[in-house]
């Protein structure tokens, strides 16, 4: 049989085939390898290879063929040299900015990031010692003005959740570069189906696999991609000592997701921009937020970071927390849930739960209003889609009672 060769491939062709390693018994489907330890042919064999002078696998800790497998294969859509799979989206995000910062040194970063990622940065890695700058996403002058000769990482989400606001990301590599810092771009939304932030300058990506990557909404799980083998192994030492690992199950689980992420981005893609376009001409709608929209902010800059505008519509509706959670409570098909990028639309409040734990004033600095309802588009038909928003909110235009709110 002819060998696979990567370079020659396209994305599709990339997402069910790269990183696949077949053993001896020449089986189609990737295997799991359900095990803690591997047997070492001699006490030498084990020594060298716990000494990293030989190649195998040790502990499933730090090195296992299908964590390995899952890796090869997202570094491969990424553009990327190296990947490292975790136990969740928050701990790649944790794990990068560990190994990449010490006590003393500082992050600037992006006011509207998720908000456990706003958390995460000021609430606890401020405990040791790494002070955060959240800057405006999309002003690059307060980028350049909030970095300090300390200042060793740039962080953001391009583009945010849940209002798409999407960052330069070649202009903030090359301010990284130049200011002797490191990029790390949150592609959680895009995935590489949509953007490569590493073949625009990024240094790093990040992902939470459990959204658009897994697709189903099965397994938790997070990734860190890296542009140059030095970033690779300082985060490996990271994870071989801390051990934020993925379990093999769910890499075997991602592995299969990765296999529909193109023909899945494209159909979410092309029922979100119809959504967008049909709320923003709805009378109960006050503001829409998508990038895929000619009247977004972003959209020029999105236009050429991205192959399309992704998967999360974002609107306020006039009024404010009831009037949201009115409109919300009214669906019967979309889930109300905080989960994205599964086949399954979603719908939920952002104010009181994804941004809930942090303050106020953070909220209000994010653009997070009581009035926000964020849907994460999936593979429902989108006249179902629709119709379910529909019930809500028209009955909010006319003034009249909602009907049938509350599920039971």
């Amino acid at each position: 049989m002819n060998e696979f060769d990567a370079r020659q491939s396209g994305f599709d062709t990339l997402s069910v085939r790269a990183g696949q390693v077949r053993t001896g018994e020449q089986e189609h489907n990737d295997p799991i390898f359900l095990t803690s330890s591997f047997v070492f042919t001699s006490a030498r064999e084990a020594a060298a290879r716990f000494a990293g002078e030989e190649p195998g696998n040790v502990y499933s800790r730090f090195t296992n063929p299908t964590v390995r497998a899952f890796e090869n294969r997202l570094a491969t859509l990424e553009g990327g040299a190296r990947c490292i799979a975790t136990a969740s989206g928050m701990s790649a995000i944790l794990m990068t900015t560990m190994a990449l910062l010490r006590h003393g040194e500082h992050v600037v970063a992006a006011k509207g990031l998720f908000g456990t990622t706003t958390s995460l940065f000021g609430n606890v890695v401020s405990r040791f010692g790494i002070e955060t700058t959240f800057v405006d996403v999309d002003d690059l002058r307060a980028w350049s003005e909030a970095i300090r000769p300390e200042t060793k990482m740039l962080f953001a989400e391009s583009p945010t959740n849940p209002l798409g606001e999407v960052a330069d990301i070649a202009a903030l590599g090359t301010l990284a570069r130049t200011r002797g810092a490191s990029l790390v771009i949150d592609n959680g939304l895009c995935t590489p189906a949509l953007s490569r932030p590493l073949e625009l300058g990024a240094d790093i990506v990040v992902h939470t696999a459990t959204k658009y990557l897994d697709g189903q909404g099965r397994c938790v799980g997070g990734a860190v991609v890296t542009r140059d083998a030095t970033h690779h192994d300082t985060l490996f030492s990271l994870l071989r000592t801390a051990g934020p690992s993925m379990s093999p199950f769910n890499a075997w689980v991602f592995l299969h997701g990765l296999e529909t992420l193109g023909i899945r981005m494209q159909a979410i893609c092309a029922s979100s921009i119809r959504l967008a376009r049909w709320l923003r001409e709805h009378p109960a709608v006050r503001r829409v937020y998508y990038p895929g929209l000619e009247t977004h902010p972003g959209h020029e800059l999105a236009a050429r970071q991205q192959k399309a505008g992704g998967g999360i519509v974002a609107f306020e509706v006039h009024g404010g927390r009831a009037e949201a959670w009115r409109v919300i409570d009214s669906t019967r098909v979309l889930s109300i849930t905080a989960n994205l990028g599964d086949v399954k639309t979603t719908i939920v409040h952002p104010a009181s739960t994804t941004h809930g734990r942090i303050t106020p004033q953070q909220r209000e600095a994010a653009g997070i209003d009581e009035s926000l309802v964020r849907v994460a588009v999936g593979l429902d038909s989108f006249e179902d889609i629709r119709t379910d928003l529909a019930r809500g909110l028209d009955a909010l235009a006319s003034g009249g009672s909602m009907p049938g709110v509350g599920r039971g």
